[in-house]
């Protein structure tokens, strides 16, 4: 009760005390002036004497009967009070008082059992505001950044001239903050012994001298600028200095109370970047580098810089004069997002097939900067600009002559020359389609013009690109140029087992079959097309077939070549071979079947959109567990149980796994059913990394039989389509990568790279069958009795089945990486606000969730 009183009464007076102490540690009186200071002082003594005098009129010490009084109101039937009561009727009937007796012994029984009653110290009816909270708060505040040193600086505030400085004499302050990308707490000198200090590169020093002007002086070195003997003691006397450390050297303050410091200078070095591998083109002409990079407080931005190489040109026919001025390629190298910059590893994927340096020699520059401004550079290496090649003479003759077109448009003459040359009188074949002809003569002509009167940049660059859609069209050929490559790529695989290649070398092969085999098919389907065109048909013909006649859908064969790769991982060469020589009679023999998979009356359009939006899924279920799988890494068992917003470790998709203690897992189909391995049964986490890269490889090759399945090929809609999806293919390729070596963050940026160019992929999909029923509205009745519901959306123009709308480009060309990492930024604020309502904040927390 004594501790209960007292804090009632006192509360008040140890609030004040408690933020006035916070306030003179933290020096907040060196900031304001004097006058300010002592007009605080006097308000802050009365008020502390007004509510030290309230507390002690306040405050009294308790009586006996409140005493028992408050220890009986803690036991039923007040035992206390009943003791001490006396028999008022019926004393001298023995009956009676035998009940009173027995009564009382009852009571008695009861009050042994009294138990000291615990105080409530609790003032919150008296402090609605929470002031007493506030105060505590300036203190700890003060404990943690503040000194009792700064205490006494407030008798140096005495009013009049010189008095306090005169008795008490002049005083410092001093701190060392170092930059803030190096994440080093600031130093408080007055707080540091004579010694050495090592600091940072850049770190501010900041000194307050206070006393009389000349009592205190600062000399130093460290700054590492000049001080002239006249004004030496002047400057060296100011009382507040602030300048950087720059390099070693020495720190003091002489005078009274003075100190000394040996400086030492933590230099902020260079960044290190270099390039790990050797710059190479994929067979679509990506230019690929891997680097890595380091630095000691991260790296901030890098670029790679390329320019000509002129002395290793071989300076021949186009390239014998003289080229064009151009300006050096520079490209930013792609940075880690979810993962420290301090030392990283990754691949610069650029594709340079256009540029007029293409396959010519050039200096590659490797540049990174750190957040302090420095700058490192790796060694220059002179390698080739490695990009697309064409193998069909005409096409690459046609290449070489839009390269010497942009060396030099002063060859312009000569390149009208060599086409009419290599075209005149064309033998049979030489061209398979007239059109393509027809498209060279035309460009020809342009040429000729431009020779003779002169051509612009603007017209030199539009002969330039209709020269590559040439270049592209020859080299992709006919359905037999396709087929040939297929079987050139399929002997090269065949020769490779036979000789017993490396591992590596038959992947290679294999994926360059996998590319002949996509684009062989995309051919097929080019020509069925064009042919039903020709016959006014809708589709081919579905008639009887032959029973000699092969037909074989796209998920045979993809499940053909999947097989084939597999008996070649488990080292069954042979049977690998028979199965190699399997599909190619297949293939030379197969007929693409239309509607695969008994889709009835969609079109192929609406079965790849379908397919594209389960691909979708699983990837967004892969992502969701990769993400878990990290969450239980640095917290086990955060994501245990079944709650609400917690589906199960493979996400949305992913309801048929559970957690660990859950029961078992069950095995299944990417982003259906969960992986039976989990943690903390066999093998750990780097287990888990394997079964989820076999989930992203199957998801991988699940995308490229639906890119080669894709309709519209030719059509620009249609390839901007394959183009993403390319593009997803690779960004999935580098999460199966980073999954087996057990990095979940950057798997999970690569998972997300993916699903962003899945999204492009089907957004430019329906563009282009958006497109074709505007240009044949006799099919749209069909499309709508084939898929009911396909197109309804709701009056907010939403697809009310609720799969994700792609008929708008809604970011525009923006950046869509960047504009992604601002909006997940801004939802993690956002969640972090505990002022927004709980409804929001659940919301912001199930779109982190999945996303």
């Amino acid at each position: 009760m004594v501790a209960e009183r007292g804090t009632r009464a006192f509360w008040p007076f140890w609030s004040l005390a408690m933020a006035v102490l916070g306030v003179l540690m933290l020096g907040l009186h060196d900031m304001v002036p004097v006058e300010a200071v002592w007009a605080g002082a006097v308000v802050t003594l009365v008020a502390g004497l007004a509510l030290l005098v309230h507390g002690v009129r306040a405050f009294r010490l308790p009586r006996e009967d409140e005493v028992l009084a408050r220890l009986d109101a803690t036991m039923a039937g007040r035992p206390i009070q009943a003791l001490m009561d006396a028999q008022a009727i019926g004393a001298g009937d023995p009956a009676s008082r035998a009940v009173w007796e027995a009564h009382q012994g009852r009571m008695r029984a009861r009050a042994e059992t009294a138990r000291a009653v615990r105080p409530d110290l609790r003032v919150s009816a008296r402090d609605p505001y929470g002031l007493r909270y506030m105060a505590a708060l300036v203190l700890l505040v003060a404990l943690l950044f503040g000194s009792l040193v700064r205490v006494g600086s407030v008798a140096d505030m005495t009013p009049g001239v010189g008095s306090a400085e005169a008795a008490i004499g002049p005083s410092w302050e001093g701190w060392i903050a170092p930059p803030g990308y190096t994440g080093r707490p600031t130093l408080y000198l007055n707080d540091l012994k004579a010694g050495e200090i090592a600091a940072p590169e850049g770190s501010r020093i900041t000194l307050r001298l206070y006393g009389p002007a000349g009592a205190l002086r600062v000399i130093e070195d460290v700054s590492g600028a000049p001080v002239r003997d006249a004004e030496a003691a002047e400057t060296e006397s100011e009382p507040a200095q602030d300048f950087a450390l720059a390099r070693a050297g020495s720190l003091a303050i002489e005078g009274p109370g003075g100190r000394r410091w040996d400086m030492a200078l933590i230099p902020d070095m260079a960044p290190q970047i270099d390039a790990t591998g050797p710059a190479e083109a994929s067979a679509v002409g990506d230019f690929t580098m891997p680097f890595e990079a380091r630095d000691d407080y991260g790296v901030v931005a890098g670029r790679a810089r390329i320019t000509l190489d002129e002395e290793r040109v071989d300076r021949r026919y186009g390239l014998a004069i003289e080229p064009e001025p151009r300006d050096a390629i520079e490209v930013p190298l792609p940075l880690p997002v979810a993962r420290g910059r301090e030392d990283f590893e990754d691949v610069l994927i650029e594709d340079f097939s256009q540029h007029a340096w293409a396959n010519l020699p050039v200096k590659l520059e490797l540049r990174a900067e750190d957040a302090g401004g420095n700058l490192g550079q790796s060694p220059v290496q002179e390698i080739d600009l490695a990009a697309r090649r064409f193998f069909d003479p005409l096409a690459a003759v046609v290449v070489e002559m839009r390269r010497d077109l942009l060396w030099n448009r002063d060859n312009a003459r000569r390149i009208a020359q060599v086409l009419r040359a290599v075209s005149y009188k064309p033998e049979e074949g030489m061209f398979d389609r007239e059109s393509d002809y027809l498209r060279l003569r035309f460009i020809l002509r342009r040429i000729e013009t431009g020779a003779r009167y002169g051509m612009s940049d603007e017209t030199r660059d539009e002969i330039a690109e209709a020269l590559w859609d040439l270049a592209l069209l020859l080299e992709e050929g006919t359905l037999a140029d396709a087929l040939e490559r297929m079987r050139q790529a399929q002997e090269r695989l065949r020769e490779a087992m036979k000789n017993g290649a490396s591992e590596a070398e038959i992947a290679r092969l294999m994926d360059e079959l996998r590319e002949a085999t996509r684009d062989y098919l995309e051919q097929l389907q080019r020509e069925f097309a064009e042919q039903n065109q020709r016959d006014g048909t809708d589709q081919p013909d579905q008639g009887e077939s032959d029973e000699n006649t092969m037909t074989m859908t796209q998920d045979d064969l993809q499940r053909m070549m999947d097989r084939i790769q597999e008996l070649m991982e488990q080292g069954r060469m042979a049977e690998a071979q028979q199965a190699l020589e399997e599909l190619q009679q297949m293939m030379e023999n197969m007929r693409m079947t239309e509607g695969q998979g008994g889709q009835g009356g969609q079109s192929p359009g609406q079965q790849a959109m379908e397919g594209l939006a389960e691909t979708l899924r699983d990837q967004q279920g892969l992502s969701d567990q990769a993400f878990r799988d990290l969450q239980e890494q640095f917290n086990p068992g955060a994501n245990s149980g079944q709650s609400r917003g917690n589906e199960g470790r493979s996400g949305g998709m992913g309801r048929g796994e559970q957690h660990e203690g859950e029961g078992e897992g069950q095995s299944g189909e990417p982003g259906q059913q969960g992986e039976g391995q989990r943690p903390g049964q066999q093998g750990g986490p780097q287990d888990l990394g394997e079964s989820l890269a076999e989930r992203q490889n199957q998801l991988r090759r699940q995308l490229d039989q639906q890119r080669g399945a894709l309709p519209g090929a030719g059509t620009p809609g249609g390839d901007a389509a394959r183009e993403s999806l390319d593009r997803a293919g690779r960004a999935m390729d580098g999460a199966e990568e980073a999954l087996r070596e057990g990095d979940l963050a950057e798997a999970i940026d690569r998972q997300a790279e993916a699903m962003d160019n899945l999204r492009d992929g089907m957004r430019e999909l329906g563009e282009q069958m958006a497109e074709e029923q505007r240009n044949n509205p006799g099919q749209q009745g069909q499309a709508a009795d084939a898929m009911p519901g396909q197109n309804r959306s709701d009056p907010l123009g939403r697809n009310q089945r609720g799969a994700a709308g792609v008929e708008d480009n809604m970011l525009q060309g923006e950046d869509v990486y960047r504009r992604a990492r601002d909006l997940l930024d801004e939802l993690r604020r956002r969640s972090g606000e505990t002022a927004r309502p709980e409804t929001e904040r659940n919301y912001i927390e199930r779109l982190l969730d999945r996303f």
